[in-house]
């Protein structure tokens, strides 16, 4: 029987895990097994190929314990991990989607996913048009006999901007479409999608949610029918995590609220000193004031994050001698880490859009991406300082 705990950080301990405890083992141990012995009792089951456990089917205890605590999370029906966040992406949306279908996604995601929908989705037959996230009144223009889902991101990838989320919902509803959101920047520590009306909640495993930078994995929560479908699609694509990184994952997760919450008190220090600093020209972070979606972000998050971006008045000139004046941040993609990571997305995250894409993103050449780790905030503070000084 599941427990009900009340607070995030309990759950993130002992939310999923077995009962009684596996050999009495605190941790749960790593299942290296590709494949479990079977009994009469299972194979009586119908549809018994999916009840067998297989590591391709992700059905192994270290993938069971993630799913039963990533579903209590984020207050869903159901869950699967996957091999990694774009896995989890592509998978559901072709779970969702077929040959003829019209998909809304919303302005300025992830270089990733930008790139799966416009060059990958046409030729299995699919169309997408984009929306602007803050602008409802301009969706319906948009939409298509054939539109089947909107897809969004909590908190978009690199330009930290939060679209009209709860408009989103509703007008979906409205139309009988599925929503989707990937949620990996806020983390189930500071937004819960599912709550608002969400059909599916997207992460990226590989950044929050174990915050090691030493893994790759995705996540999919969401109701129970639909997780279903994503299950049988996700067993014949073969997005399939490995039982160590399942173990590493779920350790990870363990920290996640004590992490995202320095987090979210650091980023928003080194928001408002480089808003402040006369070399910076523009910051981008929800949790500024001067941010247009400000109260957005304070009416749905618990807190604003340790992503931002900015861009130097010197532009990409001064983007590159800043960063390779740093002492502390390193330049690497990826984010969500105990170490503070700094790029810049033309180069990593985006460069899959070549410039006049990019630009009608507003992702200049110049914008700089950090991700705010866990060293001391005055430390970094002091770095970020004197490389800007320089």
């Amino acid at each position: 029987m599941t427990v009900e705990f009340k607070g995030l950080e309990t759950q993130l301990i002992h939310a999923g895990e077995p009962r009684p405890r596996i050999q009495g083992a605190v941790s749960i141990p790593i299942f290296q097994s590709a494949t479990f012995e079977c009994s009469d009792e299972v194979e009586s089951k119908q549809d018994s190929y999916y009840k067998v456990k297989y590591i391709r089917l992700n059905n192994t205890p270290n993938h069971q314990v993630l799913h039963e605590k990533l579903a209590i999370l984020e207050k869903g029906e159901d869950a699967r991990v996957t091999s990694s966040g774009m896995a989890a992406i592509s998978t559901a949306l072709l779970t969702v989607l077929s040959s003829g279908d019209h998909l809304l996604a919303q302005r300025g995601l992830y270089g990733g996913t930008y790139d799966l929908i416009t060059k990958d989705f046409p030729s299995f037959g699919i169309s997408c048009d984009f929306i602007d996230g803050g602008d409802p009144d301009s969706w319906e223009r948009k939409l298509k006999s054939n539109t089947r889902a909107i897809y969004a991101e909590s908190v978009t990838n690199p330009l930290m901007q939060v679209g009209e989320l709860q408009a989103l919902v509703e007008f979906a509803k409205a139309k009988g479409l599925l929503t989707l959101i990937d949620n990996t920047f806020p983390s189930p520590v500071n937004f819960r999608p599912i709550e608002l009306g969400f059909d599916l909640s997207l992460h990226s495993g590989t950044k929050y949610l174990n915050g090691h930078s030493d893994i790759v994995a995705g996540a999919v929560i969401g109701r129970g029918e639909l997780i279903e479908r994503i299950d049988h699609r996700l067993a014949h694509l073969g997005g399939t995590l490995d039982p160590h990184a399942c173990f590493l994952l779920h350790r990870g997760m363990k920290t996640l609220a004590l992490r995202v919450k320095y987090q979210n008190q650091s980023a928003l220090q080194i928001a408002g000193f480089l808003e402040e600093h006369p070399s910076v020209a523009r910051v981008n972070y929800p949790g500024l004031k001067s941010n247009a979606a400000y109260q957005r972000a304070c009416r749905w998050f618990d807190g604003f994050g340790g992503m931002l971006s900015f861009e130097l008045k010197e532009g990409l000139l001064g983007a590159k001698r800043f960063i390779r004046e740093l002492r502390l941040p390193v330049e690497a993609p990826s984010l969500g880490g105990v170490e503070t990571l700094i790029t810049r997305p033309a180069t990593t995250s985006h460069s899959g859009m070549d410039a006049a894409e990019r630009q009608k993103s507003n992702i200049s050449d110049g914008l700089v991406r950090l991700s705010v780790g866990l060293e001391t905030s005055e430390d970094l503070l002091d770095d970020l300082e004197q490389a800007l000084n320089a």
